[in-house]
């Protein structure tokens, strides 16, 4: 399981990809102008189909510069040579291999994180979720609660915990991940931060924390089983089990995860997960219908899509 963004993914099959010869690709590339060699570059990740060839051709380019964009575009309009093994690189790229596998980071937010097969990469939209926390962290500190407590159920690649922990330094941050290679990934982002990360799954994990926690996060696994990624980037290379949320519908995991906020949360705590634009009527009314939640609320991601919906934990009535 992780804990970042599955786009669009409703979808019949994925397109195969053929693959580019590196060695072709240098010798055509063989004495060209950084300039002439990310043009080049980004013509082929165009025709491979990449979502955004120029700027995967620069950003390759910089992986073996490392110069910065800007200080890279500056040298385009010189004579500097195509760094060596250029080709190479592009070529991986033009074949799907997600950019995140080559260059083996991920941006999201503040934090630079470490990324390889067996991992989700996050996606941009997964930055509203943790604002959405940050926000209501940053309401708790002002009110006077020293030490927030969060739980991110399905971190991965600690993309959610790790920006709690940076941007919110006051919190308590713990993560929970089931799989093996994604805990992995996930202890060497989130050790430097500070976050207590443990390997579990997220229907039972922390039961020592019960009722004691003040926002509990998750962007768990919400495919449904017959639905395959359009992207060969996702469908031949993120790990199945961050994408299917098991059962028909995909919702298994997702409704596992609110039942897991509901035991964790102090009563008025707060729940935030995210899902697929075409399941927030669902997540709403599940929440809904267990009694247990109040103030139901839908959130749009940076497309203005309904990715995300929120719940504070109902207060118990006085007896």
């Amino acid at each position: 399981m992780t804990s970042e963004h599955k786009p669009d993914r409703r979808v019949q099959s994925a397109e195969p990809v053929q693959p580019l010869d590196g060695a072709t690709l240098n010798a055509a590339l063989d004495g060209a102008t950084l300039g002439d060699a990310v043009r080049a570059a980004a013509q082929i990740l165009a025709d491979a189909g990449v979502p955004s060839p120029r700027v995967d051709a620069e950003l390759l380019a910089d992986h073996l510069l490392g110069v910065g964009l800007g200080r890279l575009r500056a040298m385009m309009l010189g004579d500097t040579p195509a760094p060596e093994g250029y080709a190479e690189l592009v070529a991986e790229r033009a074949r799907r291999i997600p950019l995140q596998h080559i260059t083996g980071v991920a941006h999201f937010r503040y934090l630079q994180l470490a990324v390889g097969p067996g991992v989700f990469i996050p996606r941009p939209e997964t930055e509203s979720v943790v604002q959405l926390v940050i926000d209501r962290l940053q309401e708790l500190v002002a009110s006077g609660v020293r030490r927030p407590r969060v739980v991110d159920l399905g971190t991965g690649s600690g993309a959610i915990a790790g920006s709690v922990a940076h941007e919110v330094p006051e919190a308590e941050v713990h993560a929970v991940e089931f799989s093996e290679f994604a805990h992995a990934w996930a202890a060497k982002n989130l050790q430097p931060l500070g976050v207590s990360l443990i390997r579990g799954d997220l229907r039972d994990a922390l039961p020592e924390f019960n009722g004691t926690v003040d926002v509990v996060v998750s962007n768990p696994p919400y495919i449904p089983a017959e639905a395959i990624p359009n992207e060969p980037e996702v469908a031949l290379h993120d790990p199945p089990e961050a994408l299917y949320g098991g059962g028909a519908d995909g919702m298994e995991l997702p409704t596992a995860a609110a039942a897991s906020a509901a035991r964790l949360l102090v009563p008025g705590g707060y729940f935030v997960m995210e899902h697929a634009e075409v399941q927030a009527a669902w997540i709403a009314s599940m929440l809904a219908r267990t009694g247990r939640w109040t103030n139901i609320s839908a959130h749009l991601d940076l497309n203005g899509k309904e990715r995300a919906t929120s719940a504070v934990l109902a207060v118990p009535p006085a007896e």
